[in-house]
């Protein structure tokens, strides 16, 4: 059985455009995803968001305070460095135990290739993922408990 920590080269470390906050990743990551919402589109100005999900409970941040931003929404918190306004990481209250980070935020984003693409009835029509899922909306909760154990098994590693 191989070492989760030595196949996913952990800790994984993150840090916003100005380097004043910094992310530690100490657990295997659940799933890489882009989204394709007006939202993300908005928020990040591009064409989608891409993101890593990763357990609550590896995650540290440090450096000052994320602040809250971005839109509000119930369920939903978006939280930004306070210095160079970077879009970090989100928390979802239907999913509190993990953290969907920015996957560019990552020191090594290159291996980041998103595993399932969420909202594509918003996606723009230039764009073309090669993805092993893709959902017009989100996936529900069973959708993505299967989702993880696939990315556990298929999912591209650092």
């Amino acid at each position: 059985m191989t070492d989760p920590a030595a196949e996913w080269k952990l800790p994984l470390t993150a840090r916003c455009r100005c380097g004043a906050t910094e992310m530690t990743i100490s657990a295997p990551p659940l799933v890489t995803m882009a989204c394709h919402c007006r939202g993300c589109q908005r928020m990040t100005a591009s064409a989608f968001s891409l993101s890593v999900a990763v357990p609550e409970a590896g995650f540290v941040v440090s450096g000052p305070e994320p602040v809250r931003g971005g839109a509000r929404s119930d369920g939903l918190a978006h939280f930004f460095c306070p210095d160079c306004m970077s879009w970090m990481f989100t928390r979802a209250d239907m999913l509190p135990n993990m953290v969907n980070m920015r996957a560019t935020m990552l020191d090594d984003p290159a291996w980041a290739a998103p595993f399932v693409e969420t909202q594509t009835e918003e996606k723009l029509p230039f764009v073309h993922l090669d993805t092993a899922a893709s959902f017009p909306g989100f996936p529900g909760m069973d959708e993505m408990r299967d989702l993880v154990a696939r990315f556990a098994a298929e999912g591209q590693r650092p």
